[in-house]
């Protein structure tokens, strides 16, 4: 890449190797536990991940509901307005991308700086780090090891090259590492989702915001679910979001050779269905016209073939790629989509009939519920739209539901509870717009990263920097916490907190845990970029 990096200065070589390399420059030293000041004086054997509480992958439990039990929560709603922050872990030249994933009194946690981390939960101590190399944006998922003697314990994430890893929990170990798809702008951003030593795992792309290019061959990605044996990586089975292999159409003026069809990438976690040896998941929208009939939709696979059960359309026609909004090229569709995916996954329920439900929260800010004894037909829909939503989507990375409602965090800033039977509005709550920062400029405002629930209080936080308790009865605040500051740390990296715009809380042992300092453009003003993970118990 000589030739087309000459003329360029030392900075604009440095940002175009850390976007190919996909984390920032100086951090495979820096970010090495080894190196930190607060090393746990042991190591002892790990306990079984499923004997004490837990908050496992994305969604807390395979069905991703984000609805932690009373028993594992360890904290009641009476006791959240007495939260108060316990410690704070900063981390090395990265940013808190990966959601914290509690197991076995451990946490485990990924960055854009390439490393997963292993902390003591109750003191922020830290046990191993492991370099992947590519950032890590993924939660974790954990699990034991079928067959292995003595019993192994592992945790399973993907990173931002596609590779997929598996690592010895209590030591940070390779056991093995794969590559699920060959496509270079494919990457893994949902967690990957372990059931019955299979490992699950969702494909994404960043293909839809180079497309703009004219120079660049769009577009040739398509979204898939890939399942692997957890012990040994080894792939089981891969089905495309969209069947038909890309195929050249035409060339635009620049001589670029252009393809479709292309998208309905996966970046949310499967969730899954045992009853009826399905999982489920959500796609995004088209990258070339017209639009597969898949894109946009919640989709059921077999567990064991990974054959399409059924598909839910929730948007026709969504054509979209970044940049086409503000400015067109040759590679544009001619109908430019509202950008409407199902980012979230979708939450598996039993209504009190004894009727089972698929929960699909879309970026449009509709939510849907699914029959799933009739193969997908709809049984209600409700949206949350109050005007036209950001090309952001108005419900990103989703929400939480216990037994009787479902809770979802709006772009728009605030949280809206339905009923799951019969997707009746509870409540709507809009914050405040949060004003200036310390230096005078507006706060970047509204809610995109998913939420957490317990009984009786959902978790949400903003691009503001602010964590939100609301009550689940009336959607009314109960306690509030701002993260952008600066924080003294347990292993004395510099840290502060930032906004919130994708991983949510997550709750376990008495302790609530969140990352600070998603970086992303949420659109009104500007994100506030952070490094700390803080872990909150009851005063």
């Amino acid at each position: 890449m000589s030739g087309q990096a000459q003329g360029l200065s030392d900075a604009e070589k440095r940002m175009i190797a850390e976007a190919i390399s996909t984390q920032p420059a100086g951090t495979e030293a820096s970010g090495d536990a080894k190196s930190m000041a607060n090393q746990c004086p042991s190591n002892p054997p790990l306990a079984d991940p499923s004997s004490g509480p837990a908050w496992n992958g994305w969604g807390v439990d395979a069905a991703n509901t984000r609805f932690q039990k009373a028993r594992d929560a360890g904290i009641s709603a009476e006791q959240v307005p007495r939260l108060r922050l316990k410690w704070a872990f900063g981390i090395p030249n990265g940013i808190a991308y990966s959601q914290p994933t509690i197991a076995s009194g451990r946490v485990f946690f990924g960055s854009n700086n390439g490393y997963v981390y292993s902390l003591d939960a109750a003191t922020g101590c830290v046990y191993w780090s492991f370099h992947a190399g590519p950032g890590v944006h993924t939660a974790i998922s954990t699990g034991s090891v079928t067959g292995a003697q003595p019993r192994t314990f592992s945790i399973y994430f993907g990173d931002m090259r596609a590779n997929v890893y598996a690592l010895d929990a209590g030591t940070g170990r390779l056991l093995w590492k794969v590559r699920v798809e060959d496509h270079p702008l494919a990457h893994i951003t949902g967690a990957p989702q372990l059931y019955r030593n299979f490992l699950y795992v969702p494909v994404s792309s960043s293909e839809e915001g180079r497309s703009w290019d004219v120079h660049y061959s769009c577009c040739t990605f398509r979204g898939s679910v890939v399942a692997l044996d957890a012990t040994s990586g080894r792939q089981l089975w891969r089905t495309y979001t969209i069947s038909e292999l890309p195929k050249p159409t035409r060339k635009n003026s620049a001589g670029t050779q252009l393809w479709a069809p292309a998208g309905a990438a996966v970046w949310n976690s499967p969730t899954i269905d045992p009853k009826r040896h399905a999982l489920y998941v959500g796609t995004g929208n088209g990258y070339t016209e017209p639009a597969s009939e898949r894109s946009d939709s919640i989709l059921a696979l077999n567990l064991k073939s990974g054959r399409i059960l059924w598909s839910a359309q929730g948007t026709q026609g969504d054509t979209w790629i970044r940049g086409c909004e503000t400015s067109a090229s040759e590679n544009c569709p001619k109908h430019l989509g509202p950008d409407h995916d199902f980012g979230s996954s979708p939450i598996l329920r039993m209504l009190p009939s004894g009727h089972q439900i698929i929960v699909a929260a879309q970026k449009s800010g509709n939510v849907f519920a699914y029959d799933l004894d009739h193969r997908g037909t709809l049984l209600w829909k409700t949206s949350l739209a109050e005007g036209s939503p950001s090309v952001e989507g108005l419900i990103v990375f989703g929400g939480a539901a216990d037994e009787a409602n479902g809770y979802f965090p709006l772009t728009t800033g605030g949280a809206a509870a339905l009923a799951l039977a019969t997707g009746e509005r509870k409540w709507v709550t809009h914050f405040e717009m949060p004003g200036t920062d310390s230096a005078g400029n507006p706060r970047p405002y509204g809610e995109t990263a998913a939420g957490s629930a317990i009984a009786g209080a959902f978790f949400t936080g903003g691009w503001d920097g602010i964590l939100r308790a609301l009550s689940t009865s009336d959607g009314k605040a109960i306690w509030q916490y701002d993260t952008v500051r600066k924080f003294k740390t347990v292993n004395g990296v510099a840290a502060t907190g930032g906004s919130m715009g994708a991983p949510g809380p997550t709750i376990a042992g008495g302790t609530l845990f969140v990352g600070s300092g998603y970086l992303s453009n949420p659109g009104p003003g500007e994100a506030y970029p952070g490094n700390v993970l803080l872990a909150f118990g009851v005063e």
